[in-house]
């Protein structure tokens, strides 16, 4: 008989997939001979020193729980990583429950939370985690996608594709809000596929706060462009992230800023969609263009969609390989699938040894997949400029003479250098 006991948490927001890794993972453990509880509520209880809420978990009960979307589990964002006494109760009460390996499923904090509890266990308890967020950003190897963001991905397709299509019924513009706190992996995601007039993501702005003017003149610049071969309509992608750009006083004149349990602003609880919609149609209407927009936020009715069929075989691997770890008496990893295999990475290789907190991935925009995407984009570039019979018909559009177009414009335009790479274009300092 296995004298192994695991628990299992779900930590941070939804992601499709989530019951998936439970399932996997309960019945390879109960195939073993493992006992497994799942704990609800992430931390949220642990940490209280409540060890109530939590089930013996048999493999009747996650049989078919790979279909659905959302967790079985529940999940929340509580942080036990704040106080060290936290930590310990979190240890104190897996071990009250006879758990002697924990399995975490989770983005960045939970994962940051999983790494606290593994040092803080010294030893105690096994602690294994797999990387879960639509927001893609977990510090994988390149190429290497987080569970969830293929099924948020997807789903969220099919809602820019019907927008699409108002957009072009009506003669409107689409702001579409898409989900991702720091890096613009999921907008990107859903626009390039999505054939989007455009998407702007955080990392095309290389310094570490971005003026919201640059943001609108990108728009109103689509949009001129737009104008200029005869479609009054589109629809422009952005990335959360964007707002986390601003400055706290450009956050709160958006609405009231609130934080997370692991210090991160709320940008979902923020009208930022409304804002550049705002500042974009003021701008316009300066220009002499009357234009309808509309902004619409996707991010919540991605997270808990039910999965595609790649990411219930993805998240069966996943889970397979983190029961089949814990089994084998492996702790302190992150799961990885990688070429197939799997491959445990330590907590400490995913760290960033400038801040102590778990790495963030960015999206590349000096990768060929980023060339590919901005292509196909409609919106101002370098090339605009090179040809002064453009920037005539450009600033014609806009009601400006050419040199007036330029000033404004040229600032916001995109390039390209080299074969594959591709950077924004910035205004040289005077």
């Amino acid at each position: 008989m296995n004298n192994l006991t695991a628990g299992i948490l779900v930590g941070g927001g939804p992601a499709p997939g989530i019951n998936g890794v439970i399932r996997a993972a309960t019945i390879k453990l109960r195939n073993h001979g493992a006992k497994v509880f799942g704990i609800y509520d992430g931390f949220s209880h642990l940490m209280k020193g409540d060890i109530s809420r939590v089930k013996e978990l048999h493999i009747e009960d996650v049989s078919v729980i790979h279909f659905d979307g959302g967790s079985i589990l529940r999940t929340s964002r509580a942080n036990p990583t704040k106080k060290a006494e936290d930590l310990e109760t979190v240890v104190e009460g897996l071990q009250k429950l006879g758990i002697n390996c924990l399995i975490t499923i989770g983005g960045d904090d939970t994962c940051y939370s999983a790494h606290k509890i593994a040092k803080q266990a010294e030893g105690r308890i096994q602690v294994i985690h797999v990387p879960k967020t639509i927001d893609n950003d977990i510090n994988l190897p390149h190429g290497i996608r987080t569970f969830g963001f293929a099924s948020a991905r997807s789903f969220g397709v099919k809602i820019v594709k019907s927008v699409m299509n108002d957009a072009k019924s009506t003669g409107r513009w689409y702001f579409v809000i898409a989900m991702g706190r720091k890096a613009g992996h999921l907008a990107l995601g859903i626009g390039s596929p999505a054939g989007a007039t455009l998407t702007v993501i955080p990392e095309e702005r290389r310094e570490e706060k971005m003026d919201l003017n640059w943001l609108v003149d990108t728009l109103v610049g689509a949009i001129i462009k737009r104008i200029s071969v005869g479609r009054d309509y589109g629809v422009a992608v952005l990335a959360e992230g964007l707002a986390e750009k601003l400055d706290e006083a450009q956050l709160a004149a958006m609405g009231q800023l609130e934080y997370d349990e692991h210090g991160h602003p709320r940008l979902s609880e923020i009208d930022f969609g409304r804002v550049v919609k705002t500042r974009v149609r003021q701008e316009l209407a300066k220009l002499g263009i009357k234009m309808t927009i509309v902004d619409k936020d996707i991010g919540y009715e991605l997270r808990c969609a039910d999965p595609t069929s790649f990411e219930m075989e993805y998240v069966k691997e996943l889970g397979f390989s983190a029961a089949k770890h814990a089994l084998m008496g492996g702790s302190g990893d992150m799961v990885s699938i990688q070429d197939g295999v799997f491959v445990p990475i330590p907590f400490y290789a995913i760290m960033d040894p400038s801040t102590g907190r778990t790495k963030v991935r960015m999206m590349d925009i000096h990768s060929e997949a980023y060339e590919m995407a901005l292509e196909y984009m409609i919106r101002l570039k370098k090339e605009d400029f090179e040809n002064e019979e453009t920037v005539k018909k450009l600033a014609a559009c806009a009601n400006l003479d050419p040199e007036q177009f330029r000033q404004r414009f040229e600032k916001v335009a995109v390039k390209f250098e080299g074969s594959s790479v591709v950077i924004p274009y910035q205004q040289p300092k005077a």
